[in-house]
């Protein structure tokens, strides 16, 4: 039975980014999961199931996810599952960016409570269901993971990410000039280059 290295991908990604980390994982097959659904549970329950599967075919599994992807995986109870995790400006305070979010829109959790659904000027959708349950159920992550984070990530604050990274005993790594989507020359031979370090040294 051979290793697997799965990426669960971010918001807009798709399982086709996947290909980019064949090359730094030579002796290992690289999936990608295209999920169907955008909720924690909905979409978490997607990637357990996903998870479950794969085991039955391969020996251990890495896990690489991008942005909300980390989170819907923290959410899929996955986390004794797989072998480690590598974790791409991972969304790990959910409650926060939403509220963040509100903020930023102008809405009040009493408009949010009342409406169900509200639709921001920049076309993102607030739901209070989502709201309610990142609140009912804080994330349980025990994997061992190592995390990348751009400093100038404007969906997550360096204090979220480093007590995030503290609180789960995470390896965490800034790049000074690195944003929320790692996507330029520089940052993708920074994030390539730390997964190579730290394959390395496994």
């Amino acid at each position: 039975m051979k290793d697997l290295v799965l990426y669960i991908h971010g918001q807009g990604g798709c399982a086709v980014e996947s290909e980019h980390y064949k090359p730094l994982f030579p002796d290992r097959e690289v999936l990608g999961l295209d999920y169907q659904t955008f909720t924690p549970w909905e979409t978490g329950k997607e990637i357990r199931d996903a998870v479950e599967m794969l085991l039955k075919k391969y020996k251990s599994i890495t896990l690489i996810a991008n942005s909300i992807g980390a989170f819907f995986s923290m959410h899929a109870g996955i986390d004794r599952m797989i072998r480690k995790a590598y974790f791409i400006s991972p969304i790990v305070n959910m409650e926060q960016l939403i509220l963040n979010m509100m903020s930023w829109a102008g809405v009040t959790e009493k408009d949010l409570e009342e409406k169900d659904v509200i639709t921001t000027a920049s076309g993102e959708k607030l739901f209070w269901d989502y709201l309610c349950y990142v609140r009912e159920h804080p994330v349980r992550w025990t994997a061992p993971t190592r995390i990348l984070y751009g400093r100038q990530d404007n969906l997550t604050s360096y204090e979220t990410i480093s007590a995030f990274a503290e609180a789960h005993a995470a390896e965490l790594t800034v790049m000074e000039g690195g944003e929320h989507w790692f996507h330029t020359e520089e940052q993708m031979r920074f994030l390539d280059q730390w997964i190579l370090r730290a394959e390395k040294n496994k």
